[in-house]
């Protein structure tokens, strides 16, 4: 295990979380662990049935928690699993909790000695929490932790969620 200490380089792309080549994927996942849709469906189907079957040893997640897995199928070595907080108007945690996935995947990639990493934009799908909201808190978040991490991927599924963290990353 590589000795946090360092802030990631960011970059945002549009694709396909599952298709990454870094050493690390971020799953958006619900707190069974067992599968759902959006990329959290897509990472489990990705990674085949061994993903679920290594989910089903977690006992779950809670809201703001991460754990990690192998990647099985995927072409990253690790998964790590974060529950996001369902957005309820903002005034009920959520940044807090929001902030809290990052920061706990981080230190999840930090253990397993992941160097590089992509996430997905946590919570901005069917949680509901507002895209412009969740990229900056995620920019935040993640420059400000220290970690062995070098290279973050931020995985934008639409032009929406891409422009919003192009448009925080070239702001400074």
């Amino acid at each position: 295990m590589a000795s946090p200490g360092g802030r990631p380089r960011l970059r945002p792309v549009r694709g396909d979380i599952t298709r990454q080549d870094v050493d690390a994927i971020v799953n958006a996942a619900n707190s069974s662990l067992l599968g759902g849709g959006g990329v959290d469906g897509a990472i489990h189907r990705a990674a085949g049935p061994e993903l679920v079957q290594s989910c089903r040893l977690l006992g779950g997640c809670k809201t703001g928690e991460a754990k990690v897995t192998a990647g099985f199928r995927l072409p990253a070595r690790w998964v790590v699993h974060t529950v996001g907080p369902l957005w309820r108007g903002g005034e009920e945690g959520e940044p807090e909790l929001l902030a809290s996935c990052y920061r706990a995947a981080l230190a999840c990639a930090d253990e397993v000695g992941a160097t590089s990493m992509a996430f997905p934009a946590i919570s901005t799908g069917i949680f509901g929490y507002p895209v412009k909201a969740a990229a900056r808190t995620a920019v935040a978040t993640l420059r400000a932790t220290a970690t062995s991490v070098k290279e973050v991927t931020i995985v934008c599924f639409d032009e929406e969620t891409f422009d919003a963290y192009n448009d925080i990353l070239t702001a400074g």
